[in-house]
């Protein structure tokens, strides 16, 4: 039985959510919305990557075998394909690029601070790619 956080709550809790936020908010992202939010978007998004997922049914498929836990899980509830692509399509695509972004510098921060972490790489951080097998 679990007695703490999941792990990819605990993933996440990596992430700068005041960061995510200045973005939602710059854009107005999270502008008449009740339930879903750019960072349940964000984290349902970011599950799918993890999980390898191919598609929006896909990755609803997993998660509806998660029904119980989606809260704890961080995704948020009454999660369905159709909230996630009009999510995904209506929502200002610039809120994840600006958060991208700043992922991007505080990876070369710490890349430039940590000097077991910046003798790693060669050149300059763009991303973290995660391939899983199929």
């Amino acid at each position: 039985m679990n007695q703490g956080k999941y792990v990819f709550a605990q993933v996440a809790d990596f992430l700068p959510q005041r960061a995510f936020d200045r973005c939602v908010e710059q854009y107005d992202g999270n502008a008449r919305v009740r339930h879903f939010t750019c960072w349940n978007q964000l984290q349902c998004m970011m599950f799918g990557q993890l999980c390898c997922r191919e598609s929006l049914s896909d990755l609803i498929l997993g998660i509806n075998a998660h029904r119980g836990k989606t809260y704890h899980l961080g995704l948020g509830t009454k999660i369905t394909k159709s909230n996630l692509a009009k999510a995904n399509k209506n929502r200002d695509w610039r809120i994840f690029a600006e958060f991208a972004s700043c992922m991007i510098d505080l990876a070369r921060k710490t890349c430039m601070t940590d000097k077991d972490f910046a003798v790693a790489f060669d050149g300059p951080v763009y991303a973290f790619i995660l391939v899983g097998s199929v």
